[in-house]
This record gives structure tokens, sequence and C-alpha cells, in this order.
């Protein structure tokens, strides 16, 4: 778990470096494996539009964005922005976001996100899954940015 001066994240290694590439450019061809998508969003300091495949999760009706990873430079590029993109193929759909701060919202979304997306982002959890106590999930929560989406029309 992070410490208040050391936000948690997790870097990606040179494989997942180019797994991630793979990802995006399947999803700008139209290929979404397992609704993956490729969000783009503004850079903070660039301006410039920063791409990243994710795995958008519905949960309750709603999207969220949940970052596995920790705090990235794209939840803080989000944060900045407050919207962005999300791709596939063709299809585009631009969002603005609401990030959530209660432990207990984020330990349900995160739940379910566990429940659907663990086969892939378990290893970031620190021994935190889908299965585990609700305080656990608390806990790992700060560790782990959410983000409500608002999809326009």
């Amino acid at each position: 778990m992070s410490t208040p001066s050391t936000p948690y994240y997790v870097k990606a290694g040179p494989l997942a470096a180019r797994l991630n590439s793979l990802m995006g450019k399947l999803a700008r061809a139209g290929i979404s494996l397992a609704g993956t998508a490729e969000m783009s969003v503004r850079g903070r300091t660039s301006g410039r539009m920063q791409r990243i495949p994710v795995n958008p999760h519905t949960y309750d009706g709603e999207q969220y964005l949940v970052s596995a990873r920790g705090h990235s430079q794209w939840v803080r590029n989000m944060r900045a922005a407050g919207g962005g993109e999300l791709r596939v193929g063709r299809k585009v759909r631009r969002f603005t976001v609401t990030e959530l701060t209660d432990p207990a919202e984020k330990a349900r979304v995160l739940r379910a996100y566990l429940k659907r997306w663990g086969w892939e982002v378990n290893a970031f959890f620190q021994g935190v899954d889908a299965d585990s106590p609700e305080a656990d999930l608390q806990a790992a929560s700060a560790d782990h940015p959410v983000f409500r989406l608002t999809l326009s029309p």
C-alpha cells in the first residue's frame, strides 16, 4: 500500500508496454478484446492527447474507469482534463468524469471490477481480490483511483 508522500503506482515493464501498445492498436482498428477500448486524455503539461488501452467497467448501470496500476500518468491527466474519449474502431465516445472518493463506494466498484477483470489485474492489488473482506477492499481503494464516466450524447 502507498504512503501519503508516495502514491501507489506500478509502472509497466517492457513486455506490458508492448502488450498495451498492441491492445491500443487493436482497439483503434475496431477489435476489442474482452471489452477493451483505447482512451485518449489531454496531457496536463504537453497539452497533447495521450492514448492508453483501458477496461471500461459497467457497474450498477454506470460506466467506470479503474486504474489497476494506481496513480498513473493517465490518472493525473484525467484529474486535470476532467474527461476524454473512448475509442473502438470508428466509434468514439466523449466523456467527462467524476472521481470517487468514498472508500465504501469505491470498494463496491472495485469488487465488481475484480470479478470481471481480476484475471488481468489481480497482480496490482497486492493480495486483495473480488472475494476479499470489505475492509480490505476499502483499504486498497486509496491505491486505485476510480472514475465514474458521464458519456456525451
